[in-house]
């Protein structure tokens, strides 16, 4: 597991020119934050709106959640190979995606926390909003992730905006986590007692006032996440330059789906890479989909799970510099062994605990240590597997946003089933729409989607990874190859 690490002082010199300010990266950056702010509002609470706002049934929330992921899933390769044939332009190949996208991504994305004063269109309607968002946000990222090899030819500068990068999408996952939770916070959801509990029921006037509230808590909440999209893809378009002389020449005509992903899954690092973290990523995504509603019904905090969210997310923001640090030091295959099997630990506890607010903070904080890795490795690492790539196949050039689309294509898509499934196990186990409190087997559900799940797909994506090529010293050793082709 661990590596040797390799220093070679001709590595030191790198021409002035290839270097980027830190204006230029704090810019690239910020870019990053739209896709993990309304990332974060949807993972976290999208099906916890569906269920007890919207009050669909079950099974239609987990069709809404298949569907929009699996839609999200096909547009990334699509709008890669689109993103790959785009024409230059005075603003450069990859900017223009973002700036004509960033409109009817915010209108969809407002739209999505609207309830239409409709009972029978209801499904109809997220799904025709969720899908159109998720268009528009995959032709703001692929070309986004892409943006990142034309930044700079140097490899540490990549890597630099890399992290940048990725302490910024984590504080948009916090922000994003804030934002939503603290203001839908304030307006709790009614609940309804099972029949014969000698609870004090509500009136119906109660009822609709509260109800009201929580909606128009949703779309305020929305609303102020709109705006910073807007905010962020401005300072991206005004900050970021495309260098030119990085845009290689394609050498081969437009290939179709079935020849693009030949081509990199025939990459044998990337195959491995891609396979290892779709099972860790789907993981924290089962931990992220499920949370809010583990925190409400099986802790009992109905009343904090906004809070205990933030902490998690700060605790992750907190701890991207450090993970940053660590794969430098010690190699970037050692950081995911040990930053991804740290949350195990969390995992077994927190779904033992018994609704202990405290102790949960203090679990849930430690978690976020491992989050942070989870976010920043994978974003780290693609960049080495396309440059062992050029080196391997020096006539196929050009295919970078393809790389990056179908590794988004393959988790996303992984994503939506296992969301979609884990829906339906809540609806099997007898999930009750706002309900103050759930049946046992929902209690059992829950636990088992948050702890056993998660680490058993961990394991299998550390297992993959035993077999992933590229140490560090294959990582400098390309790197220097590569220099010596520019």
């Amino acid at each position: 597991m661990g590596e040797l690490k390799v220093t070679d002082p001709d590595l030191n010199f790198r021409d002035q020119k290839h270097r980027l300010s830190v204006c230029s990266k704090l810019c690239f950056a910020i870019g990053g934050a739209p896709y993990q702010i309304t990332g974060s509002a949807l993972g976290f609470f999208l099906q916890i709106y569906l269920l007890d706002v919207a009050q669909l049934d079950p099974f239609y929330a987990s069709i809404i959640l298949f569907v929009g992921r699996a839609w999200d899933a096909v547009t990334d390769p699509t709008v890669g190979f689109l993103v790959s044939r785009s024409p230059w332009t005075r603003y450069g190949r990859m900017l223009p995606w973002i700036v004509f996208s960033t409109p009817l991504a915010v209108l969809s994305y407002f739209l999505i926390w609207f309830v239409p004063p409709i009972e029978q269109g209801k499904v109809i309607w997220y799904l025709i909003f969720y899908c159109l968002f998720q268009t528009m946000q995959t032709c703001f990222h692929v070309p986004y992730s892409a943006l990142t090899m034309f930044l700079s030819s140097d490899q540490k500068e990549r890597d630099s905006a890399t992290a940048y990068r990725m302490t910024v999408e984590v504080l948009g996952t916090l922000i994003g986590t804030a934002i939503q939770g603290q203001i839908v916070g304030g307006a709790i959801a009614p609940c309804i007692s099972p029949p014969g509990m000698n609870v004090t029921e509500p009136s119906l006037t109660d009822l609709l006032n509260v109800s009201t509230s929580h909606k128009n808590a949703y779309m305020t909440a929305s609303g102020v996440i709109c705006g910073i999209y807007i905010l962020c893809a401005i300072i991206l378009f005004s900050g970021v330059k495309e260098r030119r002389e990085l845009v290689r020449p394609k050498s081969e005509p437009p290939m179709s789906f079935i020849q693009g992903l030949r081509l990199v899954m025939g990459h044998g690092p990337y195959a491995k890479l891609v396979m290892g973290f779709l099972f860790t990523s789907l993981a924290f995504m089962l931990l992220e989909g499920n949370f809010a509603l583990f925190c409400s019904y099986t802790l009992g905090f109905r009343n904090n799970f906004q809070n205990i969210l933030l902490v998690i997310m700060i605790s992750a923001t907190l701890m991207i510099p450090f993970w940053q640090w660590f794969l430098t030091k010690f190699g970037k295959k050692t950081a995911v062994y040990i930053g991804t099997t740290s949350v195990i630990p969390f995992m077994i506890l927190l779904v033992c605990l018994e609704s202990n607010l405290i102790m949960t903070f203090v679990v849930t904080f430690a978690a976020g240590v491992s989050v942070a890795a989870a976010f920043l490795l994978p974003w780290s690492m693609l960049p080495d597997v396309i440059d062992d790539f050029q080196l391997k196949n020096p006539g196929s050039r050009g295919h970078e946003a393809i790389f990056y689309s179908f590794y988004v294509f393959f988790t996303k898509f992984a994503s939506g089933v296992s969301l979609g499934i884990s829906t339906l196990s809540l609806n099997f186990a007898g999930y009750v729409t706002n309900g103050c409190s759930q049946p046992d087997a929902v209690h059992l559900t829950l636990r088992m989607l948050v702890s056993a799940a998660p680490i058993v797909l961990i394991l299998l994506g550390l297992i993959i990874f035993i077999v992933y090529p590229i140490n560090e010293v294959v990582r400098l050793n390309n790197r220097k190859e590569l220099q010596k082709l520019r």
